[in-house]
C-alpha cells in the first residue's frame, strides 16, 4: 500500500496531542463491518457505509473500498457510463491506476496516492476504467470513493474538477515519529489539505507503525469517522477494536484516537486508517442510484433529465485521456 510516503517521517511537521482542561476525547457510538459486493463491470468493494443512518454520516453519502485485489492479466475492470447528480465524487487511489472520461470532454489519470475529486453539482456523464496497458498485464488495485453531499445551495452549480497529485497531500507525523498523516482535504491541527470543498471536511490517510498510537485534534463541530483499510488497531477513548473493512463512528467531542496492534496480520505491515469528518448540512437527503438531492420530485426531474440526455451524451469518438500535468487544478 506504497500511496506517498517518506523515508523519514521525522522530518515531517508534528501533530501535538490535545491537552488541558475541558479537552474531551471522542467515544465510540458503533463499529459495523463492511459486507463484500461488485461494482461496475464486476470490480470488488466493500460498501464502507452499510448499516449507518445518514444522520451519523452528514455530509458524506456513500463509500467503497475498491479492491485490495490482485489482477490477472486480463481481468481488471472499471465502470460503464453513467450519471451523477446533486454530490461530489473523491476518488483516491491508493494502488494502479484508473482513467476518467466524461461528457464534457474532460479526462484525466490517478495513480498511487492520487485523488480526483469531481463536483457532479447540476449533472454529468463519466466513465471510470483502467487503461488498456494494465488490463493486459494485470496488478494490484486498491482504491477508494467517497460521495460527499452538496448544500441544496451548490446542487446546480456547474460540474468542475480538483487533480490533487498524491505528492500535494500534506504530510504529517505524530511526536514519536510512529504515524504518517496524509492530509488530502481539510484542517489538521492547522495544517490544510489541498482539496477545496463547499462542504468543511477533514480527509486524512493515517498509517501507523505496528504498536503506534496517536491522539489527534479533531473539530467539535464535526462528525467523525474512521475506516480501516488494512489491519489490525483499536480506536475511540474505550479502545475499540477494528480491523480492516470496518467502520467506527464517534461521538462527541474534541480529539479522536487510535491505535495499531503491536502484531498485524501478514497481508498489512501496518495499521491503515481513513479519517473522515464535516460540518453536517442538515438538510434532508433523498438518495436514489447516482444521485443525491433534497427532494423525491428532485430525484424524478434527475431521471427525466438524464433520459432525455440533458445530463451530457457519451462522445461519439472516444476522449483522449490526458496526463497528470495535463489537468488544471481549481
Amino acid at each position: 500500500m506504497p500511496a506517498v510516503t517518506v523515508e523519514d517521517v521525522l522530518v515531517l511537521p508534528r501533530v501535538a496531542a490535545p491537552a488541558g482542561p475541558g479537552i474531551a476525547e471522542r467515544s465510540v457510538k458503533s463499529v459495523t463491518t463492511a459486507p463484500s459486493g461488485l461494482e461496475g463491470e464486476g470490480f470488488p468493494v466493500r460498501r464502507a457505509f452499510a448499516g449507518v443512518s445518514m444522520t451519523e454520516l452528514d455530509p458524506f453519502v456513500h463509500m467503497d473500498q475498491m479492491g485490495e485485489v490482485e489482477y490477472a492479466p486480463g481481468e481488471p475492470k472499471g465502470t460503464p457510463w453513467h450519471p451523477h447528480r446533486g454530490f461530489e465524487t473523491v476518488t483516491y487511489m491508493i494502488d494502479g491506476i484508473f482513467d476518467h472520461e466524461d461528457s464534457n470532454g474532460g479526462g484525466g489519470r490517478i495513480t498511487d496516492g492520487d485523488t480526483q475529486w469531481m463536483t457532479a453539482g447540476a449533472g454529468i456523464l463519466h466513465i471510470e476504467a483502467p487503461p488498456e496497458a494494465l488490463v493486459a498485464s494485470g496488478g494490484l488495485f486498491h482504491g477508494v470513493q467517497l460521495w460527499v453531499n452538496l448544500p441544496a445551495a451548490n446542487k446546480w452549480n456547474p460540474p468542475r474538477y480538483q487533480d490533487i497529485r498524491g505528492r500535494e497531500a500534506k504530510l504529517l507525523t505524530t511526536r514519536d515519529g510512529g504515524a504518517l498523516l496524509r492530509v488530502i482535504a481539510g484542517n489538521l491541527d492547522g495544517h490544510a489539505g489541498p482539496g477545496s470543498t463547499f462542504t468543511p471536511i477533514t480527509l486524512v490517510h493515517a498509517t501507523l507503525a505496528p504498536g503506534a498510537a496517536a491522539t489527534l485534534p479533531w473539530r467539535p463541530g464535526f462528525n467523525a469517522l474512521a475506516y480501516a483499510l488494512a489491519g489490525r488497531g483499536t480506536v475511540g477513548a474505550e479502545r475499540r477494536g477494528v480491523h480492516t473493512g470496518q467502520l467506527a463512528v464517534f461521538g462527541p467531542g474534541d480529539s479522536l484516537s487510535l491505535a495499531a496492534d503491536a502484531s498485524q496480520d501478514a497481508s498489512s505491515s501496518s495499521f491503515e486508517v481513513l479519517l473522515l469528518g464535516g460540518r453536517p448540512i442538515g438538510e434532508p437527503v433523498v438518495h436514489y442510484g447516482p444521485f443525491v438531492m433534497n427532494t423525491r420530485e428532485e430525484i424524478v426531474q434527475a431521471l427525466e433529465d438524464y433520459q432525455h440526455g440533458r445530463l451530457g451524451r457519451i462522445p461519439a469518438e472516444p476522449v483522449a485521456h490526458r496526463q497528470p500535468g495535463d489537468l488544471p487544478v481549481d
